[in-house]
């Protein structure tokens, strides 16, 4: 077990997806995988085992925003030998086309600043997604026939944003929705070559004020897991 991980070795899977909130990561466990068993819960952050079609997969929580992403991903990496990481959660759309319940398939994420922002120094390095998973995420959307939509995303380290001026910037150069984990997933990922992707359902829209009603959005997330699960082992 690690500082934040409780599980023992052997006990995490090589393919990991990770949802924000740890109860989400329950009952996605509880619906989509056999034999499911907890295996962390260190400072309640859950994290669960079992397997999809015969496949090994664990669920593990992040928390919010990504100072708390690059702790469990790190250790998921380098002392579990994750592999294959997906995050599931949750983005405000910034395009008019983007719409309420769609969901965004994160190509690559920009960001004001990371945890992995000071190691680049001048650079301002461009995170970007595993294109396996990308393209495999794409053809799982179709199948189910969900409105997906492929581009950049904005990771913020905000929730509560008072930049405006930022965001209409981000408008228009085409930047698909705002979340607060994927830039360093993907900086992550690259940097101990491994895949990962950001599956995200549009939960509220910036430009006309939308929010997806609070009872729609298990049934939104559990379209997430397929998609992620699909695009993980797409011959399943």
């Amino acid at each position: 077990m690690t500082i934040h991980i409780g599980a023992e070795k052997g006990e995490i899977a090589e393919t990991v997806l990770l949802p924000g909130d740890p109860l989400r990561a329950k009952w996605a466990a509880e619906t989509y995988l056999d034999d499911a068993r907890e295996v962390s819960r260190v400072r309640g952050m859950l994290g669960f085992s079992g397997t999809w079609r015969g496949h090994p997969v664990s669920i593990h929580g992040s928390g919010m925003g990504m100072a708390s992403l690059s702790i469990y991903v790190n250790e998921l990496i380098r002392d579990y030998g994750a592999r294959t990481l997906i995050r599931i959660g949750s983005a405000g759309s910034m395009q008019q086309d983007v719409h309420i319940r769609d969901v965004v398939l994160a190509m690559t994420s920009s960001a004001l600043s990371t945890p992995s922002r000071g190691i680049f120094r001048e650079l301002n390095f461009a995170p970007a997604a595993d294109w396996t998973l990308l393209r495999d995420a794409v053809a799982a959307a179709a199948e189910m026939d969900i409105a997906s939509h492929v581009g950049g995303i904005y990771s913020s380290d905000t929730f509560y944003d008072e930049r405006a001026d930022l965001t209409d910037q981000m408008t228009r150069h085409g930047v698909l929705a705002v979340e607060m984990e994927t830039a360093e997933l993907y900086t992550l990922a690259a940097r101990y070559g491994c895949r990962a992707l950001s599956v995200l359902t549009v939960s509220d829209h910036l430009i006309t004020g939308e929010e997806l009603p609070a009872d729609e959005r298990e049934r939104s997330f559990g379209d997430m897991v397929e998609i992620a699960l699909r695009a993980a082992f797409p011959d399943a």
